[in-house]
């Protein structure tokens, strides 16, 4: 498997598969997730496409092109270098001029929400198999939690499932 296989098997069975986005399987079924594998090897590399990729999806048809999943698993395999590197990425989409049209969430194997432990179950929420930066624009956003009218309640509607799945559960999921 290669990291956009890897990516789209995580999309499927579990953002999709476990509802942990509401959002994700309209733009999947539709064929309107913009699948980038970066070959950065560096963070300033990796700045180049995630600009490529903002121009990219601002630029493009939101009929054609919802959203954009950049994978980049040569660079930023470090969770903390990943963390550090998104306040570059928010800060490029701010030059670009694309805040408030774009904005960027962030995947990561190990990615650890600040207020939890490194084995809580509730950080798979935003774990992916490869680093991932997740373009998104804010029009499909205000939409779809216009569409959901629990969308606040999301977060720990997730960590609710995970807690019930837990580790064996999550793991068996990803098993192929």
């Amino acid at each position: 498997m290669n990291a956009i296989e890897d990516t789209r098997h995580w999309l499927e069975a579990a953002v999709i598969g476990l509802d942990l986005c509401p959002f994700a399987k309209g733009a999947h079924a539709k064929g309107r997730i913009r699948w980038v594998e970066s070959a950065a090897h560096e963070p300033s590399a990796l700045l180049a496409d995630l600009v490529h990729e903002l121009q990219h999806l601002a630029a493009a048809d939101p009929q054609a092109v919802e959203t954009t999943l950049l994978v980049h698993p040569l660079v930023l395999g470090d969770f903390l270098e990943f963390n550090d590197f998104l306040d570059i990425a928010d800060a490029a989409l701010a030059e670009l001029g694309l805040e408030g049209t774009l904005q960027i969430a962030s995947f990561h194997p190990q990615y650890r929400f600040a207020d939890a432990d490194a084995d809580d179950i509730a950080n798979h929420t935003n774990r992916s198999p490869h680093p991932t930066l997740h373009l998104l624009r804010e029009s499909s956003i205000e939409r779809a939690l216009a569409s959901v009218p629990d969308a606040a309640d999301i977060y720990e509607r997730n960590i609710r499932t995970l807690r019930r799945l837990g580790l064996a559960g999550w793991q068996a999921l990803h098993a192929r």
